[in-house]
């Protein structure tokens, strides 16, 4: 069948975080730079999707194309990755040192690939830096400024929020990454990666890596926003909000709702005999006792 059972899930995504925790520097970079670069790409269609149309949720449901490309692919994104290596440090089949490394290789490879999308999609929507007419440019531009200085004029609210946003958007995107494995088949897989992603990026959370294609690339067209701006109020708190979202809900939670524990077995009972030469069945002993 196509379907696979939630204890095989949960085993299967075990051991993708320990592959993803043995990774060399090089596969994380390149994997990490492309997975950025996809995820930013896919981005642009959504948002050009929305402005053609008007309709947020018709960017939303095309958004996924992304993700799928990048798990089927076996790349690195390092909001999937977690809710799933944590699970493998638990289960002492990675090394906690390997997985900040992990974390950390991926998001460099992430902020080159958006760097690289960002630069090469602004010369194309400015015809080589020339016209700023492009629906495109304003839609960067304010959705950089609405990403930092938005939440910078909440002040502690404003981190609150972003933090709140980063949590929620990150149980959904891990989601993701867990249900495709839960089916077998690569039909299979993309619908059920496509779900939780949409419902993400609809209703406007915070994604780390999105916004290291969204921001600077807003930044690049004009948008007033510095890099203080940008990494003290979105960047750092959404990393800090999808680690918490990825490890709590959708990890520890798949975790200890469908890990197999070990039970102790049922006392042995063995028959005593009577003064009436029958066998009744001895008490079983509590702890610190013996029979």
């Amino acid at each position: 069948m196509d379907h696979v059972k939630p204890a095989e899930v949960l085993e299967a995504i075990i051991g993708a975080g320990a592959d993803k925790a043995a990774l060399g520097i090089r596969q994380m970079l390149v994997k990490g730079f492309l997975a950025g670069a996809i995820l930013a790409c896919a981005t642009t269609l959504a948002f050009t999707a929305t402005q053609q149309t008007s309709l947020g949720v018709v960017g939303a449901l095309i958004f996924p194309v992304g993700f799928v490309i990048i798990i089927l692919l076996g790349l690195e994104l390092v909001t999937g990755s977690f809710a799933l290596i944590p699970l493998a440090v638990l289960e002492r089949k990675a090394s906690f040192r390997r997985m900040l490394a992990n974390f950390g290789w991926v998001i460099l490879g992430h902020l080159l690939g958006c760097a690289l999308y960002a630069v090469l999609y602004g010369l194309t929507i400015t015809k080589m830096g020339t016209d700023l007419s492009h629906p495109l440019v304003h839609t960067l531009i304010t959705t950089s400024e609405a990403k930092t200085l938005g939440y910078k004029a909440m002040g502690l609210s404003g981190l609150g929020l972003v933090l709140i946003k980063a949590v929620l958007c990150n149980w959904m995107v891990t989601l993701g990454a867990v249900m495709a494995f839960t089916s077998r088949s690569t039909a299979g897989k993309i619908i059920a990666m496509w779900l939780p992603i949409l419902i993400f990026f609809a209703q406007g959370f915070e994604h780390a890596v999105v916004n290291m294609f969204v921001i600077p690339a807003g930044m690049l067209l004009g948008a007033k926003v510095s890099l203080a701006d940008w990494w003290m109020w979105n960047q750092l708190p959404v990393l800090a909000g999808n680690l918490i979202g990825g490890v709590t809900l959708t990890g520890l939670g798949l975790y200890f709702s469908l890990k197999k524990k070990a039970f102790p077995a049922a006392p042995t009972i063995s028959p005593v005999e009577t003064g009436e030469g029958r066998f009744i069945p001895a008490p079983a002993s509590r702890a610190g006792e013996s029979v």
